[in-house]
C-alpha cells in the first residue's frame, strides 16, 4: 500500500500535467514500477501516464530502452550515465513528453562502497528539451530507500512542468 502522500503528489502532478499538456513514461529499476503503480492509483490518470517500463535486469535496460551494454558494463547500471540514458531510451520508445528513470541499490545487500546501500541516480528527459540528472543517498530500510525514491521521481517530474500549470485549479 503506498501512503497517502504519495497518492497526493501523484494526483497533484497529474493535474499540472494535464493542465500543461504533458504526458509521462516512467523507466524504472530498483523501485520495480511504484512510480507508475503510484500514478495509476489515481482515478483518471490514463490521460496523463503514456506507459511504464520495469527494466530491472541489464538486460531489459538494454532491450526495451537501448541502454548500450558497454555503458552498463563500463559505468554500471547504478550510475548517472545509465540513469540518463534510460529517461532517454523511454522518451524515444513512448509517445509520453517527459521521462523519469530510477537506478539505485535499494538494499539490504549489493551495496559497495563506491556505491552504497541507499544511493540511487534519477534522470528526467523532455521533448524540446534538456536531461536532467540528480543523485540521492537515502537512509534506512529497503521499504524506506524505495519510498523514497518514488517521492523524489514525483517531485523532479514536477519540477520540470511550467509552474501556472499548478496554479490553474487550485
Amino acid at each position: 500500500m503506498l501512503p497517502e502522500t504519495l497518492i497526493d503528489a501523484a494526483t497533484a502532478l497529474l493535474y499540472a500535467c494535464r493542465e500543461a499538456g504533458m504526458t509521462i513514461a516512467t523507466a524504472e529499476s530498483c523501485t520495480g514500477g511504484l512510480v507508475a503503480s503510484c500514478l495509476t492509483e489515481v482515478p483518471g490518470s490514463s490521460d496523463v501516464f503514456e506507459r511504464g517500463f520495469v527494466t530491472y535486469s541489464n538486460d531489459a535496460k538494454a532491450e526495451l530502452l537501448g541502454v548500450p551494454m558497454q555503458m552498463i558494463t563500463r559505468h554500471g547500471a547504478v550510475s548517472e550515465e545509465v540513469a540518463k540514458a534510460m529517461a532517454i531510451g523511454a522518451l524515444a520508445r513512448s509517445r509520453a513528453l517527459m521521462t523519469i528513470s530510477i537506478t539505485g541499490v535499494a538494499g539490504p545487500g549489493g551495496g559497495t562502497a563506491a556505491k552504497p546501500v541507499g544511493l540511487v541516480h534519477f534522470a528526467s528527459a523532455m521533448t524540446g528539451g534538456n536531461t536532467v540528472h540528480e543523485r540521492h543517498e537515502f537512509e534506512g530500510n529497503r521499504t524506506d530507500i524505495r519510498r523514497e525514491a518514488v517521492r523524489t521521481a514525483l517531485r523532479i517530474l514536477a519540477d520540470r512542468i511550467p509552474r501556472q500549470a499548478y496554479g490553474a485549479g487550485g
